[in-house]
């Protein structure tokens, strides 16, 4: 068995809740924060929440839960390699895609832009706005008043959010902080000059490897493109050589399998001895130590990331962008359009517990009040809600 690392997160020494509670005596808090979220409305919700492909076009295809659930399991395999706090680690990895609207991006971007004068909307922002606003399931709070740790890998999923100059960096760079983060940080300290925790790392690079492996899988199975197209592709490529290699005769579906297994395996032994590297470079001593970094202590080695930059301009070309793909996330996202300028005409549409809330918890604004209902919804419920008002449904007309 690993031994922890001495820059592993401790459950001891967490920074607490935003709101204290007594301590469980049979579990640590980053156990906590994992069975909450997982016990959560907006975990359940996943299940009937688009990854690429909507709902209709087949059962065996990824939705956001069982990629969360892909994306908890390599976490924990990497963060148990590297001794780091599997608990914390799972629990930032299950929680990474609360925020996610219907119908994947493209709904993201349909309510963004529905949004555009009301502070837009982030998958990643929503998040926040769900484990600390929300969910609303305990006396105390609302919520799921997770700790400190826990948020803080939500908020910085992907590493800093500003620099030393307090300015904001990589996708926020243009458009600034989202509105939930900025009035988060107004009451709380997140440092978001720095990096976050080791396991807050290694849950993102195991969103990274999740999808990139999943999607070859889906993009296969939907035959979007054939296995023999990732013959030259660098990580896919060798993977089905050795795939290959097994038999001749294997049956495709075998043969997907076993690529993409491989596929996994490569990147994740990749980003555990490239972190083992660098931590033997680095020597960290404390979980705060990673934070104080100029970069990222938890990375895949510059030729894995430069194969899966080059897997990911496939996928984008010959998945993401297919003209199959295309028209279904446009259908989609006139689904969301509908909806919000239904609800924002008429607020009698909207289920009275929504409306109350919004009378009792203006300060966010009705749009948002909307905002928020249309981005909890299942693929599922928005389709059966927009036939209800609009009896017709733009997926298949």
């Amino acid at each position: 068995m690993t031994s922890r690392a001495p820059y592993a997160s401790n459950p001891r020494g967490s920074r607490g809740r935003l709101l204290p509670e007594r301590e469980d005596p049979a579990r640590s808090p980053f156990q906590r924060d994992r069975d909450r979220v997982i016990h959560a409305t907006a975990f359940r919700r996943l299940m009937h929440k688009t990854q690429v492909f909507v709902a209709h076009e087949g059962d065996h295809f990824r939705t956001r839960l069982t990629h969360s659930l892909e994306v908890a399991q390599i976490a924990r395999s990497i963060a148990r390699a590297l001794g780091l706090d599997e608990d914390l680690t799972e629990a930032i990895a299950l929680a990474h895609d609360l925020g996610h609207t219907p119908f994947g991006h493209a709904g993201e971007r349909a309510l963004d832009a529905c949004m555009k004068d009301h502070g837009g909307f982030e998958h990643n922002a929503q998040t926040l706005r769900i484990v600390t606003r929300l969910e609303r399931r305990y006396a105390a709070f609302d919520g799921l008043n997770l700790t400190w740790e826990a948020l803080e890998g939500l908020i910085k999923h992907s590493g800093p959010l500003l620099d030393d100059k307090g300015r904001p960096l990589g996708k926020y760079a243009e458009r600034g902080l989202p509105l939930a983060v900025r009035a988060f940080i107004r009451e709380h300290d997140f440092a978001l000059t720095s990096w976050p925790s080791a396991e807050a790392q290694v849950a993102a690079l195991a969103d990274d490897i999740a999808y990139n492996a999943h999607d070859i899988d889906d993009g296969l199975r939907a035959g979007l493109f054939n296995i023999i197209d990732l013959g030259d592709l660098p990580l896919a490529g060798p993977a089905l050589n050795k795939a290959l290699a097994l038999g001749a005769d294997m049956e495709r579906e075998r043969l997907i399998h076993e690529t993409v297994r491989r596929v996994i395996s490569a990147m994740i032994n990749d980003v555990i001895a490239r972190s083992r590297r660098n931590a033997e470079k680095f020597q960290p001593r404390t979980p705060d130590d990673p934070r104080a970094m100029n970069q990222p202590l938890i990375a895949f080695s510059p030729q894995m990331a430069e194969d899966m930059r080059v897997v990911q301009l496939f996928l984008r070309r010959n998945m993401y962008n297919h003209p199959r793909v295309l028209d279904a996330m446009e259908r989609a996202g006139r689904i969301l359009r509908d909806l919000f300028e239904a609800y924002m005409n008429k607020p009698e549409l909207l289920p009275r517990n929504w409306r109350e809330h919004a009378l009792m918890h203006g300060e966010s604004g009705f749009p948002r009040q909307v905002c928020d209902y249309l981005a909890g919804m299942t693929d599922r419920y928005a389709l059966e809600q927009h036939h209800r008002l609009f009896d017709l449904d733009p997926l298949f007309r």
